[in-house]
């Protein structure tokens, strides 16, 4: 539960977000004037048809020979400055867009008061319901929001305990003027077009009071005037399909009527099946880490008096981030829609930082991190299918840029499938994009284990992708092996052949693909050539003269260099080339060491990760604290700055890292468990190869643990509570194991 003792004032700090993964709101809590924000997933400008015309790939001139000679470069000078090559390869981003806002929902309460009796705005994440309660001249009021996802609208209800006592209107704001708003019959309509692109889109809301009346205004306003309770429901959508190359679908008057119509007239039936929909998700996971915090204390302050970790209540909001990332995961990605954004499901402006776009050199993978591990697969669902529909225009754009076969996605994309580049000399060439994409459908095989799943979803894509660089792959004249080149360590650097991160990420792609292979009996011809550019790959591993993992393939790292990105540590997590306890993990320590506790939200979210993985859970919590206490806003979304939800995202995943890991095809138990939480409990983590665990602990060790299977296969399971530390044994689906249980 997050809670505040005053109405939210900022969108960005303390507006309480909920959604239903295509539709999203923020809550203010604001008294005369309830605001609340609101978002449909594919309201774009840019793609096709924007007055700034649009090219998915962006490669617009004849550009014959310029990577070859970019290449031959390298060969010759091993280091480019990133200037020098946006200048040959990159060009300037046309009609890219923007997310936008849907525009903001204003219920004006007449008579409303500015210090009421008392006053409380919560989000029940538990139940995903936003409440603001408060009592005025001993009348207690209460509203009420809520996503349903199985009915697809936005929910609100304004209630009181004095029979009539509630009165208000309702109506609609956008900082665009593109739209018409009607109202008839206690549904208010707004309709329109982008003007940049010509992108229609349509808000239905139904307004139903008991008792009193209900007003449709000639000015496009909606007012119930002294009922016992009224509620509305808002269904709104979008002529976007993603569909190449056209993106274009059905105008959505059709589709948001039906949606409205069919959610029906009764309040108390949507809040039971949304809640129920929403606890079937939630509770898999419980975690109790010793947390206890005082009911009087609201979370704004409950976070300012964080002192990272010490006490029961520093305990409450680490075991509440947990679950918050959890929440917003559930709120952001449901199927049927995009996947999370930068922002998740929520942004206020129409100009959002980075497009509150989806950018591939980490932050759309981040924001799955969570997902398998903390039993909410269906959430990845929006990320399969819309890593099918960048195949097609990476199709085209591989073709032309690089004269390959495969498929290919740069440093960052939108709903439109833009798979190129642009001209940001730091940020714009990232062509691993596609091989990283692909790992997280691989991950959601290697936890379910469905080989239906693997043949028709995720190893058509894997392949494709493994073709791209089967093509691509250049020998490097200083040693033999086969490099990435031009390859850029993101944001950090100059442009090298072989940088770490590049090696590690067309490794993981061209392993995972050569195990799918295997598993499906693919052509063995394709296996041989697997096999043998993995044999030739330089692995992107290699130690340093001061005993750091090597950024680029040269010794060039700076001990002093605190960047935020640690991109040459992905080997280590998310990819799984590094195991503790081996001469690289003891690499990558010195290196990560060196960069330091620093960095922005999701740089510290992923250090989190990093340093579960290491095995060592007191500096993997410290970096949590770092993110609560500087990169958290009152509202505990993630901050950049500005508000990036991979944050959140990523240390939910890391939190989960430091309970559970299952990387190397063994189950370990509590591999990274920090001193702070010396006894506690989780229940319903999800382990590669078809397992949920339920873990009990007790001064830093085990003393219960109780495996679940889902899969019929041999598992091992590590934990100090097994004698020898060690368990390996033939899993029956549907059968419970379970280790430490008193008789």
């Amino acid at each position: 539960m997050l809670w505040y003792g005053s109405p939210a004032t900022d969108w960005e700090r303390e507006a309480l977000p909920i959604g239903n993964g295509s539709l999203g709101a923020a809550v203010f809590g604001t008294l005369a004037s309830e605001r609340l924000q609101f978002n449909e997933k594919t309201l774009w400008t840019g793609g096709p048809g924007s007055a700034q015309g649009y090219d998915h790939g962006n490669w617009r001139a004849a550009r014959p020979g310029a990577l070859a000679a970019v290449q031959d470069e390298l060969d010759a000078k091993t280091r480019l400055d990133p200037d020098s090559v946006a200048a040959e390869l990159g060009q300037p981003r046309v009609g890219y867009g923007a997310h936008q806002t849907f525009g903001d929902l204003y219920l004006d309460v007449p008579d409303a008061p500015q210090t009421p009796a008392t006053y409380r705005r919560e989000l029940d994440i538990a139940n995903a319901v936003a409440k603001v309660v408060y009592t005025h001249q001993q009348v207690r009021h209460q509203r009420e929001f809520f996503a349903s996802y199985p009915d697809g609208v936005i929910v609100g209800r304004l209630s009181a305990d004095r029979p009539g006592s509630v009165t208000f209107t309702l109506r609609y704001a956008s900082p665009r003027r593109d739209f018409t708003a009607t109202a008839a019959s206690g549904r208010l309509t707004v309709r329109g077009a982008l003007a940049d692109n010509g992108l229609r889109f349509e808000a239905q809301i139904q307004v139903r009071g008991e008792g009193g009346t209900v007003t449709s205004n000639a000015d496009g306003t909606i007012t119930v005037t002294g009922a016992d309770s009224a509620w509305f429901a808002l269904a709104a959508g979008t002529d976007y399909a993603d569909t190449y190359p056209d993106y274009r679908g059905k105008d959505p008057h059709t589709a948001v009527t039906g949606t409205l119509d069919k959610a029906g007239s009764r309040y108390d039936t949507l809040l039971a099946r949304h809640v129920r929909d929403h606890r079937a998700l939630f509770h898999r996971v419980a975690l109790d880490i010793g947390q206890s915090v005082p009911a009087d204390v609201p979370t704004d302050r409950l976070l300012a008096g964080y002192t990272g970790g010490a006490t029961s209540t520093d305990r409450a909001l680490e075991a509440l981030y947990f679950q918050y990332g959890r929440y917003l995961l559930i709120a952001s990605s449901r199927s049927g829609s995009l996947p999370a954004n930068l922002q998740g499901v929520w942004n206020h402006s129409t100009s959002p930082p980075w497009s509150a776009d989806y950018h591939v050199n980490i932050n759309l993978q981040m924001n799955y991190w969570l997902a398998e591990a903390t039993n909410l697969a269906e959430t990845t669902a929006p990320y399969d299918r819309f890593v099918e529909a960048l195949r097609a225009p990476g199709r085209r754009t591989a073709k032309e840029m690089f004269g390959s076969r495969g498929w290919v996605v740069h440093n960052e994309t939108n709903p439109f499938g833009f798979t190129g580049v642009h001209d940001w000399s730091t940020a714009f060439w990232f062509p691993e994009g596609a091989a990283w994409l692909t790992g997280q459908l691989y991950e959601h095989y290697r936890f379910g284990g469905s080989t239906d799943y693997l043949r028709t979803t995720a190893y058509p894509v894997m392949k494709e992708a493994a073709e791209f660089w089967l093509d691509n792959l250049r020998t490097d004249p200083r040693d033999g092996t086969l490099v990435v080149t031009p390859s850029y360590s993101p944001e950090h650097g100059d442009f090298t052949a072989g940088a770490a991160m590049s090696q590690q990420i067309v490794h993981d792609l061209l392993t995972n693909t050569l195990e799918a292979a295997r598993v499906l009996g693919d052509d063995r011809a394709f296996r041989t050539r697997l096999e043998a550019v993995l044999g030739q790959l330089d692995p992107g591993l290699r130690i340093g003269s001061w005993g750091q993992l090597q950024e680029w393939k040269a010794d060039l790292d700076d001990p002093a260099d605190d960047h935020r990105h640690v991109s040459h540590l992905y080997a280590l997590h998310p990819g799984r080339q590094i195991e503790p306890g081996t001469k690289w993990a003891d690499a990558a320590k010195v290196s990560l060491s060196a960069r330091g506790d620093g960095g922005t939200g999701w740089s510290k979210a992923w250090k989190i990760n990093f340093w579960a993985r290491l095995r060592d859970g007191d500096h993997a919590h410290k970096m949590l604290a770092e993110q609560l206490k500087s990169s958290t806003l009152p509202n505990l979304w993630d901050t950049h700055p500005p508000f990036q939800i991979d944050g959140n995202f990523g240390a939910t995943a890391g939190i989960t890292e430091m309970l559970l890991q299952s990387q190397y095809d063994a189950i370990e138990v509590l591999p990274a468990l920090p001193a702070t939480w010396p006894d506690g409990s989780v229940r319903g983590l999800r382990a590669r190869g078809g397992a949920t665990l339920d873990i009990e602990w007790s001064n830093g060790r085990a003393t219960r643990v109780a495996l679940t299977a889902s899969r019929t296969r041999r598992l091992t399971v590590r934990s100090d509570l097994l004698p020898g530390g060690e368990s390996t044994f033939k899993a029956i689906a549907g059968q419970r194991y379970v280790w430490g249980e008193k008789v």
